[in-house]
C-alpha cells in the first residue's frame, strides 16, 4: 500500500509543470506590474485617465452600487482604490482581464461585461502603465496583500519561497 502511495504522490508531482503554466493565466505568460517606477506609473496615469476614468472614475472611485448587477445583467466599474477589490488580485490576473476581459479569464462566455477588451485598443505596456498607476495609489497595507497574493516580496518582487505540503512529508514517512 505504501509503494501505490508514492507512486501516486510522485505521479502527481510529474503534473507540477502543468500546474505551474495553468498558474500563468490565460497566455502562459507571467506579467508583473511595475508600481515603483515613477515613470511608469505617470504614463499610466495619462492612459488611465484616457480610457478608464470615463466609468472607473477619475479618483478611481468607481461607480454607485458596483456590486449589484443593473436590469441588463452588467455590474457598474468597481473603484480600483482602497475601497474595491482590485487589490485582491494577482499582477497577472488584472493584466489579463483588462487585455482579454472576465470572460475569457474565467472560461465562461456568458459573463456580462461593459468593460471593453483592451488587446486591440492598448498595448502590454499601456496595461501594465495603467494598472502600475492604480497599484501605486494603493496605501501600504492593501499593497503589502496584494504582494503576498503575487507570491513575491516588495523589496525587489523576489519570488518567496512555497512550503513543502505537510501531506506529501507525511506520505514519504
Amino acid at each position: 500500500m505504501k509503494n501505490i502511495l508514492k507512486l501516486a504522490v510522485a505521479s502527481l508531482l510529474t503534473l507540477s509543470p502543468c500546474w505551474a503554466l495553468a498558474s500563468e493565466g490565460t497566455d502562459g505568460i507571467l506579467t508583473t506590474l511595475e508600481a515603483d517606477d515613477l515613470v511608469v506609473v505617470q504614463a499610466g496615469e495619462k492612459v488611465y485617465q484616457a480610457h478608464c476614468a470615463a466609468c472607473h472614475g477619475a479618483s478611481l472611485e468607481g461607480q454607485p452600487n458596483w456590486r449589484v448587477r443593473d436590469a441588463n445583467g452588467f455590474l457598474p466599474a468597481p473603484p480600483h482604490d482602497a475601497s474595491g477589490h482590485t487589490w485582491h488580485h494577482a499582477d497577472d490576473l488584472l493584466f489579463e482581464i483588462t487585455k482579454y476581459g472576465p470572460a475569457v479569464v474565467i472560461g465562461d462566455d456568458t459573463y456580462k461585461s461593459m468593460m471593453p477588451l483592451y488587446k486591440d485598443i492598448l498595448s502590454d505596456e499601456d496595461i501594465i502603465a495603467v494598472l502600475s498607476f492604480i497599484k501605486n495609489t494603493w496605501p501600504e497595507e492593501q499593497r503589502s496583500w496584494q504582494e503576498d497574493v503575487n507570491g513575491t516580496q516588495l523589496n525587489g518582487f523576489k519570488t518567496v519561497p512555497k512550503k513543502k505540503s505537510s501531506l506529501i512529508d507525511k506520505l514519504w514517512k
